[in-house]
């Protein structure tokens, strides 16, 4: 699969570490709400419901590009951790316990580990939020939002992501109660043969009741995760210029497809959707207007494409972020969960965060946070892993290059499922 050759393999520890991920400082545990930041998150919004989302998102968009993070930023995340590994949107408080059913995401824990993952350093906290995930697989062999809930497209696809950043085929991991693999889960949720033409290859966010809809978000997050893929990875290089393959629909009608074909069908649906649009897609959400432009979903469709090794597809979106006209920039500008998803897109298909269009993505990322360590790829080394501590072990590890929805991609994404 694509992931093993793209992301390095983590070092796990052998055994869970006993004690929780460092406990945030009275700093870290402002609230927005007194006009304070805590101390190492990026953005000055009110965290409460993606702040987990977005300072995962920004380590992950650093270390694609050379920036190795503040100390504080990475302490920060590690210290929103619960004590079973689970991550929750955002803990005001980190000394209060974490609800487990309803106070802790998959979205959020899947998230955080391809960030800690990548940033090295952190491997007791790594391996926890593993476990939870592990623990919180549903029998069809995805994940809901939370533990036990129905299994969707986007909370599969980020654990999915989770387990290939933290150097493990997702494909083994299976279903203690029915052996079932994510990619199982997913496959269940893509339109087949049986569909409408101009759907066949897109993804509905869950099962629920009815026909299956094709959901944009949902395809765009499922079409990384079944190439084996989380939101960072090393930019494939140029490709001969094939398109990505419609589902072949003669003989057993796709039914047996691999998840590489399923990912290749869903980017085909991705790239006619877009091109139809002016290069982009459109927005869902329930009472917006149709015309305005998903720019969080183009950019996952962009690294997406990107991981399929379709560089020439995904150059064509890319150019039109990039474009004056667009508005990505300004619709990015002071977000770092947007500014993120943005540096992730153009690392990914080969382009220049640092001059996209006329703006300087990294720089303005790195203002919505503690200043960086470092922000020179010459920089990058090996990551040695002193098992979890802090301070000073950031001059001693590098970086690598392996990474919408929070309250504007998590919520709201959510809210423009079409189940």
């Amino acid at each position: 699969m694509n992931v093993r050759r793209s992301v390095a393999a983590l070092a796990i520890s052998a055994a869970l570490c006993a004690t929780v991920a460092p406990a945030a400082t009275a700093a870290s545990a402002a609230s927005a709400d007194d006009g304070k930041r805590p101390e190492g998150l990026y953005g000055t919004k009110d965290p409460k419901f993606d702040g987990v989302w977005r300072q995962s998102l920004a380590l992950l968009a650093q270390d694609a590009v050379g920036v190795k993070p503040a100390a504080s930023a990475v302490d920060w995340l590690a210290g929103q951790q619960c004590a079973d590994g689970g991550f929750a949107a955002y803990r005001a408080d980190t000394g209060k316990a974490c609800d487990p059913k309803k106070g802790e995401f998959t979205d959020a824990t899947g998230a955080a580990v391809q960030a800690l993952a990548a940033v090295g350093g952190r491997s007791s906290a790594v391996e926890k939020g593993i476990g939870w995930l592990k623990r919180s697989q549903n029998e069809d062999g995805g994940w809901g939002m939370n533990p036990g809930g129905t299994s969707d497209a986007n909370s599969t696809s980020v654990a999915v992501g989770a387990f290939a950043a933290a150097g493990m085929d997702p494909v083994e991991v299976a279903s203690a109660a029915s052996g079932k693999s994510p990619y199982d889960a997913l496959l269940g949720l893509q339109l087949d043969c049986s569909a409408k033409a101009g759907q066949r290859g897109a993804f509905a966010y869950t099962s629920g009741k009815g026909k299956p809809a094709a959901n944009d978000l949902a395809t765009v997050s499922a079409a990384l995760a079944t190439r084996g893929s989380g939101f960072a990875f090393d930019p494939a290089g140029k490709d001969d210029g094939k398109k990505p393959q419609p589902l072949k629909c003669d003989g057993g009608g796709g039914a047996d497809r691999a998840p590489e074909d399923a990912s290749e069908a869903a980017l085909a649906y991705l790239s006619t959707t877009m091109a139809d649009n002016g290069m982009h897609l459109k927005s869902t959400t329930p009472g917006a207007d149709k015309a305005q432009p998903d720019y969080g979903a183009t950019a996952d469709a962009i690294m997406a494409l990107a991981a399929g090794e379709h560089s020439a597809a995904a150059a064509r979106p890319l150019q039109w972020l990039q474009g004056k006209d667009s508005g990505a920039a300004a619709w990015a500008k002071g977000d770092p969960g947007a500014l993120a998803k943005l540096v992730l897109a153009a690392h990914a298909a080969g382009g220049d965060a640092r001059h996209f269009g006329d703006v300087d993505l990294v720089q303005q990322l790195n203002a919505t946070g503690p200043k960086p360590v470092a922000s020179q790829a010459s920089e990058k080394s090996a990551k040695d892993d002193d098992g979890g501590g802090s301070g000073s072990v950031w001059w001693i590890v590098g970086s690598c290059a392996v990474a919408g929805m929070g309250i504007g991609f998590l919520l709201s994404g959510r809210k423009r499922q079409q189940l």
